[in-house]
């Protein structure tokens, strides 16, 4: 079968059931900028060095992370399965929606009322979504899978504590 990822992808209607995904919400264009300190000076993650006292700039969270506020929406992990690409239990996902999913692309995907976070397989006609852990098998797509991409993963936030 060669079918292009447009055959099965339908546009986000109907509420989906959330798998491994809960959705936070969607960036605020018009929320005021926090602008926190950035130290240019390189961090050893070695041995320590001696570091500079001087903040060289600012830097917004928000301008770095969202690209696209009216696109860019937030999610937060579920489960264990995209853990070899470094998404863990309770990471937040920020989303692109107006970004074109690739192959190899991480993105949001809605499968038969389900949204999951997934890596997309596009070779040779062949669509799947592939995990990122051993553990769980791809989910193949094809014209009854009612296959629907939310979105691009475009950063992770993992917390360290």
């Amino acid at each position: 079968m060669n079918a292009s990822l447009s055959t099965f992808i339908r546009k986000p209607g109907r509420a989906a059931s959330l798998a491994n995904v809960v959705v936070l919400g969607q960036a605020d264009p018009t929320a005021k900028r926090l602008r926190l300190s950035l130290f240019l000076s390189r961090i050893s993650a070695g041995f320590p060095s001696p570091a500079d006292d001087y903040v060289e700039s600012r830097l917004s969270l928000d301008e770095h992370f969202v690209q696209r506020p009216e696109a860019t929406f937030f999610l937060r992990v579920q489960g264990d399965s995209m853990v070899g690409a470094g998404i863990h239990d309770g990471d937040l996902l920020i989303v692109d929606k107006s970004l074109e999913p690739r192959h190899g692309s991480i993105v949001i995907a809605e499968v038969h009322g389900e949204l999951t976070v997934k890596k997309l397989y596009r070779k040779n006609g062949e669509i799947a979504l592939l995990a990122e852990n051993p553990a769980y098998r791809p989910i193949p797509v094809n014209e009854e899978s009612q296959l629907v991409i939310w979105g691009v993963v475009t950063e992770v936030v993992h917390t360290l504590r």
